[in-house]
């Protein structure tokens, strides 16, 4: 190994790292100046500033100038862990959640705690009552030469019934046209109305957020709209009366201080800007918007709004009128279509749509675009945890690398926070900055390494710029860019749940017929009078426990008639080694389709489309799209929203992680590709305790279909309570159930464990059986008829199968695995809940497998 003693050293040690890094070689000797130093000199170049009325900090450059690729800059790591470690170093390292929730802007009261301060102030700096406020608005529409007043605010002042009926201000204000009473404390449906219907000249009202409008049913509000023939305005939404006035207001060209604009001929015509936004507008063309009424329309925003009442040809033929109209906002997919491709065709005077130039648009043939997205705040109440606060955020920030020597590479990822300087860099498309972490290794070697990020600009920078990144370099749409932006931005829900409903739709209209149960065609291998069977297995228990006289065990591959490994047999590995199309193998072609975690989803679904036995599952690297779809959905509906991602094709958990945080799922595809799949939040539990069992299917023939399921079944038991607590969620012991490699295995007996199963809910384990023999006979039925390509004739295999069962006794597919471990089947004696019901013997287990496989015996076996 090189210690490091000067540039030459560095670069020999860390040349592959500062290639992968992407830092300029121009900037390396300054690397090594700093790295060698440990200068830290961030502070002198930029300054943090708080935003999003503090619940978000950016990093602004402080110096007069600096060129592209000109400086590098050091960035600490303030937290580094691994996933599960996450909730106990928060807990028990001093002052790091402290440290992180300050970094993270969760250290205070939620913004909902807090006292706005925007009602009316007398001279004394006193909150007015209601009516000292209806006496300064008579006093300040006389100063203006008002002969009454036309605009009353009376917001968050504790109005109630008693109080609004007191106050007669249709007698006093007869000649209000708009009126606000939000926020108020306003419960009788009866008073209000009678109240309010007097004021016959309102185009204006709202009364959001008082108890009368959440128990108020569509007869109110019709009635409401019915009384008013001029109103135009209804809680924040647009009427099917809305014209000039409505819009003018929307324009900015009315107002508290401007209610008389309408006494010009053509009030519109000087209106450039309008932001009609969440307004509810079900019929967008009326007298008042059109091309006559706004030529200088340059600027429209008509996001959040159904206009179902027009089709998108009119739409596009009223906004291509509109002369001067050259940036639009709208919901894609949405009442203009589904493609901004499709639009700007359309539409071909628009300069920009949704923030975005119509030309990047073209040349990146995007169909959904959106740069004015509203960033992903964290949220709390007062009576989370710092701890748990932290949690929830984390995900804005963390970033990740996995560490690798020679030999291999490490099998989790480990995560971190970079120092608040480091943190305050937000997002762009289009970054002046770009960080990549960096380790040092002081003594050449990994166990010196001292992690960092690495800084530089990318772009020149100008003092009181904003320095950003790209949180998604070298992503692009191909990897399903837009859609992983919702981890840190509220991206368009509506365009998600359109794709999560179409996929649903796909899934719902498969439709699966069962192929008939065949008798056995599969031959003996042992034929009368044959020679001995030879086997070569490379798995210590086949060679000690397989006994029977018609094998012979063989330490030569092409001396066998049967090779049984654990290893993937490609054609190279027939090559290298020797085996031949003429000998028997434990594996199917295309196996891939059941033991890869993708695959198998993929299968079931193409053939049986969403059966009950198979969670939600979604491929990752496919369709998060669709996945983001159902999480909004089940959000918006108030329903379970807990999903577990697995990696394609590890095992013993590895990677694996409950969540219920969108930005998580979304950021922990940067770990490799996994799928998605929706928890079992009600599992069936045993003394409280979640379980699961492992089959074991051995199959003759894919075609026809022979398959047999093992007599030796076993349970596998959690360590911990079951619970749903968010803590619990980072504790392997407490919901996952392999404890083979890590934990305390707790052996039970099969035997044992389904008498005291039945006692305990009172249920027939008979019932549960046949409902699991069905489920893994669809299994293997859909891979047969999807994949047809897997039927060999040389081919016979044993599979392990995982199920679950819900807290309805339904058993749930969590896996098939190739090979499986076999060294509980191997090592305990247990009696046969089914067929015979006899004694089976820990060391005749591969015998029986291999009597069933090749000799065509059903001794301890079902066929299914």
């Amino acid at each position: 190994m090189t210690t490091i003693q000067n540039f030459d050293d560095f670069v020999k040690v860390h040349g592959l790292l500062l290639a992968a890094s992407g830092i300029p070689e121009s900037l390396y000797f300054q690397l090594f100046q700093k790295l060698s130093s440990e200068i830290f000199d961030g502070g002198n170049y930029f300054q943090i500033e708080l935003c999003e009325e503090g619940r978000q900090r950016r990093l602004v450059f402080t110096s007069e100038f600096m060129a592209k690729e000109a400086n590098v800059f050091l960035v600490d790591h303030a937290w580094t862990f691994r996933l599960p470690d996450g909730p106990k170093q928060l807990e028990e390292i001093p002052g790091l959640a402290e440290r992180m929730a300050a970094l993270m802007c969760v250290e205070g009261n939620p913004t909902g705690d807090l006292d706005e301060g925007t009602h009316d102030l007398n001279e004394n700096g006193k909150q007015l009552n209601v009516e000292e406020i209806l006496v300064e608005e008579i006093h300040k529409a006389k100063e203006r030469g008002d002969e009454y007043v036309q605009w009353l605010e009376l917001e968050e002042l504790e109005i109630d019934d008693a109080l609004l009926l007191s106050l007669d201000l249709p007698g006093r204000f007869p000649n209000l046209i708009a009126l606000s009473l939000c926020g108020n404390n306003i419960k009788n449906v009866e008073t209000l109305l009678d109240e309010i219907t007097k004021l016959r000249n309102l185009r204006a009202l709202w009364l959001n957020d008082n108890p009368v409008v959440s128990s108020c049913d569509h007869h109110m509000t019709h009635t409401i709209i019915q009384s008013f023939p001029k109103l135009e305005i209804f809680n924040s939404h647009f009427t099917g009366n809305y014209g000039d006035w409505a819009l003018g207001y929307c324009g900015g060209i009315c107002g508290k201080d401007n209610t008389s604009f309408q006494q010009s001929q053509h009030p519109l015509q000087s209106v450039t800007s309008l932001d009609l936004s969440n307004r509810n507008i079900r019929n967008l063309i009326n007298k008042a918007f059109s091309p006559a009424q706004l030529p200088c329309l340059s600027y429209l925003n008509l996001r959040g709004n159904p206009l179902e009442e027009n089709s998108v040809n009119d739409l596009l033929s009223v906004l291509k009128k509109l002369p001067s109209l050259n940036s639009l906002e709208v919901d894609i997919p949405g009442p203009l279509g589904g493609s901004a491709v499709e639009i700007l065709e359309s539409l071909p005077n628009l300069f920009l749509l949704n923030g975005v130039k119509a030309s990047k648009i073209f040349d990146a043939e995007k169909h959904v675009v959106d740069s004015m997205l509203q960033p992903r705040l964290p949220e709390w109440t007062s009576d989370d945890s710092l701890v748990d606060r932290v949690l929830d955020a984390m995900w804005l920030y963390l970033m990740n690398y996995r560490l690798a020597d020679e030999e291999k590479i490490d099998e989790t990822s480990v995560w971190y926070v970079m120092d608040e300087l480091g943190s305050a860099l937000r997002h762009s498309d289009e970054p002046n900055f770009r960080v990549s972490p960096f380790l040092y290794m002081p003594d050449g070697n990994l166990s010196s390494a001292v992690s960092f990020s690495i800084l530089w600009p990318v772009q020149d920078v100008q003092k009181g710029d904003e320095c950003t990144r790209d949180f998604l370099f070298g992503i692009g749409e191909d990897k399903q860019r837009s859609a992983r932006l919702t981890a840190w931005y509220h991206t368009p829900k509506n365009y998600f749940i359109k794709a999560y409903e179409r996929y649903l739709q796909m899934l719902k209209e498969k439709h699966f017929t069962s192929p008939s149960t065949e008798s056995s065609k599969v031959p003996s291998l042992l034929q009368s009078g044959g020679s001995l069977l030879r086997v070569y297995t490379d798995i210590p228990q086949v060679q000690e426990f397989l006994t029977r006289p018609e094998f012979l065990i063989t330490n030569e591959p092409e001396d066998a008639d049967i090779i049984w490994t654990s290893m993937q047999v490609d054609e190279d590995t027939k090559k290298a080694v020797g085996i031949t199309d003429e000998q028997y193998i434990n594996q199917f072609p295309y196996e891939a389709c059941l033991v890869m975690k993708h695959h198998l989803a993929e299968t079931v679904q193409k053939a049986r489309g969403s059966p009950e036995w198979l969670q939600p599952t979604y491929n990752l690297e496919k369709h998060l799209t669709e996945l983001i779809g159902d999480f909004c959905v089940r959000q918006r509906d108030g329903v379970d929203n807990l999903w577990i991602l697995k990696p394609w094709n590890m095992a013993r958990t590895i990677d694996t992680t409950i969540t219920s945080n969108l930005s998580a799922i979304i950021r922990l595809m940067e770990t490799g590709p996994k799928i998605c799949q929706k928890y079992i939040e009600r599992p069936a539990l045993f003394r409280g305790k979640k379980f699961d069992l492992r089959y074991i299917v051995l199959v003759r023939s894919m075609n026809p279909l022979e398959i047999f399921l093992s007599d030796v079944f076993w349970v596998r038991l959690s360590n911990n309570a079951y619970s749903l607590d968010k803590h619990s969620l980072f504790e392997y012991e407490t919901h996952f159930t392999v404890m083979n490699y890590r934990g305390r295995l707790n052996h039970m007996n099969t035997p044992e464990f389904v008498r005291e199963f039945e006692l305990e809910h009172q249920v027939k384990w008979v019932d549960i059986h046949q409902r699991i023999k069905n489920m893994i006979r669809s299994v293997f039925e859909a891979a047969a008829a999807v994949h047809q390509e897997m039927h060999s004739p040389k081919s016979r295999a044993m599979y392990g199968l995982d199920v679950m069962l819900d807290s309805s006794f339904r058993p749930k597919l969590l896996e098939v695995t190739y090979c499986p471990d076999c060294t509980r089947a191997c090592t305990y004696d247990t009696i046969s809940l089914f067929g015979d019901g006899g004694e089976v013997k820990a060391r005749d287990f591969f015998n029986n497998v291999f009597g069933c496989l090749f000799l065509n015996e059903t001794a301890k076996v079902t066929q299914l």
